[in-house]
């Protein structure tokens, strides 16, 4: 089975997704905003950290994911061969996230032989007004969430920015080929038509 690759915005579903792909086929998540924290707590000097510059972090962490992928996707190591001792059998794994260079880390795949060894999957909300994104932040927030204290006029610029941010992503992922879903709506039918999409695919391959 091919490894899955999962970007979009947040509130997407890239999590929800990601649980529901582990449940069915039993690849292990790896999430890209865990990554960011632990670089942020362990090495505060290479500037990965949540919640702050976007494009910095995303510019930051790329090498870090572009290495990760490669040696833990690739057949025979290339790229890092003294280092490498090859892909790990049976280890597929689905990794989920929105800090995504996508210039960077395909070099760096390229570099191991890997061009479209993944199954890379776009989550979007592009049918959301702000008024919309707003009410779900209120609605569904927990503590865990960095939005869940913000103040009216802080969530509604947030809201804002998410209109135009799911475009901007939309048309990445447009560019780089990923299969891109609406997650505006009928999520969970959604999330069913992708499963049973990376089931046939597994199911051709085979």
């Amino acid at each position: 089975m091919k490894n899955i690759i999962i970007a979009g915005p947040s509130r997407s579903g890239k999590s929800t997704l990601a649980k529901m792909i582990h449940n069915e086929f039993g690849s292990y998540v790896i999430s890209i905003d865990k990554l960011v924290a632990v670089f942020q707590n362990a090495y505060p000097q290479l500037d990965i950290r949540l919640n702050w510059n976007r494009d910095k972090t995303t510019e930051n962490i790329a090498p870090f994911i572009g290495h990760y992928l490669g040696m833990f996707s690739s057949s025979d190591g290339r790229g890092l061969e003294s280092y490498s001792h090859g892909a790990v059998d049976g280890n597929n794994f689905v990794l989920e996230g929105a800090y995504y260079d996508f210039d960077r880390i395909g070099s760096i795949l390229r570099s191991y032989g890997i061009n479209d060894d993944f199954i890379c999957i776009g989550l979007v909300q592009c049918g959301k007004t702000a008024e919309e994104f707003f009410a779900d932040f209120r609605e569904h927030d927990t503590e865990k969430d960095w939005t869940y204290n913000l103040s009216d006029d802080e969530l509604k610029e947030v809201s804002e920015e998410a209109v135009s941010y799911n475009k901007e992503m939309y048309e990445q992922l447009a560019n780089y080929g990923f299969k891109i879903y609406n997650t505006s709506n009928d999520r969970e039918e959604v999330f069913k038509k992708i499963i049973n999409s990376i089931r046939k695919e597994i199911k051709d391959v085979h």
